[in-house]
């Protein structure tokens, strides 16, 4: 994790600067690199294609966008790896039209975080401050198995965890190799995390 500014920024003015750049977010008024890697991105471009193909297969009015920051509070917004969202609940976002910036729960289905060396974030962080949001359903696909010992168990081995809300906090499942991943969002959805690890394969 790089932090690339020095004077603290709120989420207006990390828009104004850094809005067009995927590779940053903001968290507590500092710049964040998220430092991606091609594998990284071989994970993310693979789990969008299976939840894609589910959301065509049932028809729902979801869609995955390419770029979105969910502000979480005047000086912090995360930028999601893969973000599902209710097209319907979109009138209630104020800056959609204008920007991808959601602001509220309304619209959200699904946030995914594909693990890299600011693996802290994905597991702790994150963890608190989506749920707190009242996001429904938070994936964190640790496909190299960087996590700490107590998110991932030891031996580390590749996880995904999967975060489900109740009430104002997650309950977690943690899978390995030879697990099915299943899904709230998509009640009818399986996938072998085998493939999604070897996603991230070179």
């Amino acid at each position: 994790m790089i932090q690339t500014g020095v004077r603290s920024l709120n989420v207006d003015e990390f828009i104004e600067q850094y809005g067009d750049q995927d590779q940053y977010e903001l968290i507590d008024g500092e710049v964040v690199d998220l430092e991606p890697t091609g594998l990284h991105e071989q994970v993310i471009a693979f789990l969008a294609r299976k939840f894609n193909v589910e959301i065509d297969r049932l028809d729902l009015p979801y869609t995955i966008p390419h770029r979105c920051l969910i502000r979480v509070s005047n000086t912090t917004a995360f930028r999601p790896d893969l973000i599902v969202l209710d097209q319907t609940q979109l009138v209630h976002e104020p800056l959609w039209r204008q920007q991808p910036v959601i602001t509220s729960n309304a619209a959200i289905k699904l946030v995914t975080e594909v693990v890299s060396t600011n693996w802290q974030n994905d597991y702790a962080r994150k963890v608190e401050d989506y749920a707190l949001l009242g996001v429904p359903e938070y994936w964190i696909v640790d496909y190299l198995g960087l996590g700490g010992r107590e998110y991932i168990g030891n031996p580390k081995q590749p996880t995904v965890t999967i975060c489900q809300l109740v009430k104002d906090m997650y309950e977690r499942r943690s899978l390995h190799r030879g697990d099915v991943l299943v899904s709230s969002t998509f009640p009818e959805f399986r996938l072998e995390s085998d493939r999604v690890f070897a996603a991230g394969e070179g």
